[in-house]
């Protein structure tokens, strides 16, 4: 599966409320900037500020702000592309 595909995977389970499994398939592809993006919101939405800086930084995205169901639309839209 490519990393876009692999990204979109995690961020549907995250759009359920399955954090775990969603930081688990990130984890498993660091490194791919796709992934690398969903991992940072991950971890904005546990409220690990710092590490998601760490993340937006690895995927060469800006660091998010506002809403979190805003921002993984943001992300659906910019991976299905």
């Amino acid at each position: 599966m490519d990393a876009k595909k692999t990204a979109l995977v995690a961020l549907a389970q995250a759009e359920r409320g399955d954090w775990e499994a969603a930081h688990q398939v990130v984890q498993a592809h660091e490194g791919s900037a796709a992934c690398d993006w969903v991992h940072a919101h991950l971890h904005r939405w546990e409220g690990d500020a710092g590490n998601a800086a760490y993340w937006y930084r690895r995927a060469g995205q800006p660091v998010a702000r506002g809403d979190l169901a805003a921002e993984r639309a943001a992300i659906r839209a910019a991976l299905e592309t």
